[in-house]
């Protein structure tokens, strides 16, 4: 057998213990420290939110008073939260309501109709003017007359002037039998007083030899004896 020496024990002193104990401690403290405190990437991911921009409903940016009700809200949530209440989802919901209704407002404001541009005023209509001769005072009383509803025609007119006065306006029959009577015929279509009285035309001068109130007032009075100044061919 070969023949060796064993070493001999080491011998551990009071100072080797002190300073073992102290390492043990420190490296107990450590691993305490190291498992308190997250990793950084806990911490930042737990610590920073999101970053959102606010926007409204259909994608625009919120309005000012959007922006003072979110503040009024987000900070009403959080004085909940810190007093240890909980949000509920009803009044999640009735938030988000009322920022609907505001901004559907909004976008009404905003695309108002424009008001319809006011259409263009008539122009007066110009008074009609009439030649100053028996062509022209005969189409002033069929105006008339087609206002007033009194039948008649141009032609009517014409034949019956021409055989009563021949067109002349002041023309006065001091023969008759009205003559007689002291109510002499005068004017274009040879019309008494009393008559011209009776079947005077409204809108016309109250004269008897007015050429436009004569011919308005003998149509008239045809009219209502014969029809129409159309079915007179003689005296009447």
């Amino acid at each position: 057998m070969p023949n060796f020496t064993l070493p001999r024990p080491a011998r551990i002193t009071r100072t080797h213990k002190v300073t073992a104990a102290l390492v043990g401690t420190a490296s107990c403290a450590a691993a305490l420290a190291f498992t308190a405190a997250p990793s950084d990437a806990e911490t930042t991911s737990a610590a920073a939110p999101a970053a959102v921009k606010p926007v409204s409903a259909n994608g625009l940016p919120l309005t000012a008073k959007d922006r003072a009700d979110d503040g009024k809200q987000a900070r009403a949530v959080a004085s909940s939260v810190a007093a240890g209440l909980k949000v509920t989802a009803v009044e999640k919901q009735n938030h988000a309501a009322e920022q609907t209704a505001n901004r559907s407002i909004e976008r009404k404001a905003l695309v108002a109709p424009k008001a319809a541009p006011k259409a263009p005023k008539a122009p007066k209509a110009t008074p009609k003017r009439y030649a100053n001769n028996l062509d022209g005072w005969i189409r002033e009383s069929l105006d008339i007359m087609k206002d007033k509803g009194i039948p008649g025609s141009y032609e009517g007119l014409h034949r019956n002037i021409m055989r009563e006065s021949s067109g002349n306006p002041n023309a006065v029959n001091n023969w008759d039998i009205n003559a007689i009577n002291g109510v002499p015929s005068k004017g274009l279509l040879q019309v008494i007083q009393p008559t011209f009285d009776a079947y005077h035309v409204s809108g016309t001068p109250h004269k008897l030899t007015d050429p436009i109130a004569n011919i308005t007032a003998a149509a008239n009075y045809a009219a209502d004896r014969y029809g129409s100044i159309d079915n007179v061919d003689s005296a009447y």
